[in-house]
C-alpha cells in the first residue's frame, strides 16, 4: 500500500461511520405498509414463540415480495425482522419437535434479501445488534437507559441487555476505528507522533470496550442466557439437533448449514488482530476467517485493507522508539484484557449456570442440550477463547528486541 492510496480512502466506501463505526447509523424501525405482515408478527414476536404460536402464524404468513423496499436501510431492517423470525420459527420448541423446512413464505423472501445484502441465511451480530436499535430519545445518547431493540427475543430485561451492551461495545469501539485509520496513514508517511497518539487513542478506546462489556453482569441474567437467549442464537451447522442443516423452501434445492451468533462476528476485533499482526492457532484462525463470512461483506473488505498495510509490528520493532513500543504493547495488552473478561463472563454465563442448570434438572427438559458447552457460533467456547486469548497476549513486543533494532 502507497500514501496515495488515502487520497480517495474513505471509510464510507465500506460501509463505515466516521460518528458511529461499524453500527448503522440511525436504523428504520418500520416498513412502507405493503409488509405490515412481517411488522406485526416482529412486534409480537416473544408472545408468539412463548405462547407456541409462532410457526402457525408464519405458514399463513402471504408471500411478500422485496420489491417494495427502496433503499438500504429498509432492506436491512427487513432482513432484521425476517433474521429473528426464523430463529423464532426454528427454534419455538428448543431441541424439542425441531423443523426441518422453512416455509416458502419466508423462506424466498429472506433468501432473496440475503443475497442483495451478502449475508449467509441466518441472523448474525449485524442482524442482532448493529441494526436492530433505536433511542427512546431521538435527541438523546447512545446509553443503555436511552435505547432498545428494534426486534426482541424471548429473554425480557435480559435479552435487551444482552443485545444492547454488546451494541455499546461497538459503541465504546468507534475512536478507535478512527485511529486505525490514522495510524495506518502515519505509518505509510512514517509519521510517529501522529502514530504515537494514534495507538494512545485505540489503548483508550480498546479500554472502553472492556468497560462497556462488563456492563454484561448488570443487565444479564446468567440463567436466563444460558436456558432461553442462547438457543435462540444457536445454528444449524454441526448441531445434532439438525443433522441435515435446513431447508429454505423454494429457495434452495438442498437443506443449508449455518453456524449461530457468535462474538467473533465482531469486525472490530478482527481488525486490531491485522493490526497488530496476532496470529492465531490454526484451529482458532479457521473459525474466525469462516466468521467474516459472517459480516456484512464490505466489513469484511475492511478487514482485508487492514490486513494489506506494511506490519505495524515490524515498524515498531525496527523503530527503535520505546514510546511507540510501549503505546503498541498497551494496545496488545488491553485487547488480551478484554478477552480475559470474555472468558470469564463465558465460564458465568455458559459453564456455572450449565453445571446449576444440570443439578436442577433443567437441561434435559431446556431443550439446549445441542449446545452443552459449545458457544452459539458452534466452537468449544472456552477452549477457543483461551486459545485466542493467550496467542493475543503473544502479540507483545519485547523492549530489547526495538532497542538492539
Amino acid at each position: 500500500m502507497k500514501v496515495q492510496d488515502f487520497a480517495t480512502f474513505k471509510l464510507s466506501d465500506y460501509n463505515i461511520s466516521d460518528d458511529y463505526g461499524f453500527i448503522l447509523q440511525e436504523p428504520l424501525d418500520t416498513l412502507p405498509s405493503y409488509y405490515e405482515p412481517w411488522m406485526n408478527i416482529a412486534d409480537n414476536l416473544t408472545a408468539l414463540i412463548e405462547t407456541k404460536r409462532l410457526r402457525e402464524k408464519v405458514q399463513r404468513m402471504p408471500e411478500l415480495g422485496i420489491q417494495h423496499l427502496k433503499d438500504y436501510k429498509e432492506k436491512v431492517l427487513a432482513r432484521v425482522l425476517l433474521s429473528h423470525i426464523v430463529m423464532g420459527y426454528v427454534w419455538q420448541d428448543a431441541d424439542q419437535g425441531v423443523v426441518k423446512v422453512l416455509p416458502r413464505t419466508l423462506a424466498i423472501p429472506y433468501c432473496h434479501l440475503s443475497k442483495i445484502l451478502g449475508l449467509p441465511l441466518i441472523m448474525v451480530h449485524a442482524d442482532f445488534v448493529l441494526a436492530n436499535w433505536k433511542r427512546k430519545d431521538a435527541l438523546g445518547p447512545l446509553t443503555m437507559e436511552n435505547l432498545s431493540t428494534i426486534v426482541s427475543l424471548p429473554g425480557g430485561n435480559s435479552l435487551q441487555g444482552f443485545v444492547l451492551v454488546t451494541l455499546l461495545v461497538e459503541v465504546a469501539a468507534i475512536p478507535g476505528i478512527k485511529a486505525v485509520v490514522q495510524a495506518i496513514k502515519a505509518l505509510l508517511t512514517e509519521d510517529r507522533p501522529t502514530l504515537l497518539q494514534a495507538l494512545r487513542n485505540m489503548a483508550q478506546s480498546i479500554q472502553n470496550m472492556g468497560e462497556a462489556l462488563q456492563l454484561m453482569y448488570d443487565y444479564v441474567d446468567s440463567d436466563i442466557y444460558y436456558n432461553t437467549i442462547r438457543i435462540f442464537l444457536s445454528g444449524w451447522k454441526d448441531n445434532p439437533s439438525m443433522p441435515n442443516g435446513l431447508l429454505y423452501e423454494g429457495a434452495v434445492d438442498e437443506p443449508l448449514c449455518f453456524s449461530g451468533g457468535s462474538a467473533a462476528q465482531s469486525t472490530v476485533f478482527h481488525v486490531y488482530d491485522e493490526l497488530f499482526g496476532i496470529n492465531h492457532q490454526p484451529e482458532s484462525f479457521d473459525f474466525l476467517l469462516k466468521m467474516r463470512q459472517y459480516m456484512p461483506p464490505a466489513h469484511s473488505s475492511f478487514i482485508d485493507w487492514v490486513k494489506g498495510v506494511p506490519k505495524l509490528s515490524v515498524y515498531v520493532q525496527q523503530s527503535a522508539d520505546l514510546d511507540l513500543l510501549s503505546a503498541f504493547n498497551m494496545c496488545v495488552s488491553t485487547l488480551t484484557d478484554v478477552r480475559s473478561l470474555h472468558i470469564r463472563i463465558v465460564s458465568k454465563y455458559v459453564t456455572t449456570a450449565g453445571a446449576r442448570a444440570r443439578v436442577k434438572g433443567l437441561a434435559a427438559g431446556s431443550g439446549a442440550q445441542h449446545l452443552q458447552e459449545r458457544g452459539t457460533g458452534g466452537s468449544l467456547a472456552m477452549t477457543f477463547l483461551k486459545s485466542v486469548r493467550d496467542t493475543c497476549k503473544g502479540g507483545l513486543l519485547k523492549k530489547s528486541t526495538a532497542a538492539d533494532c
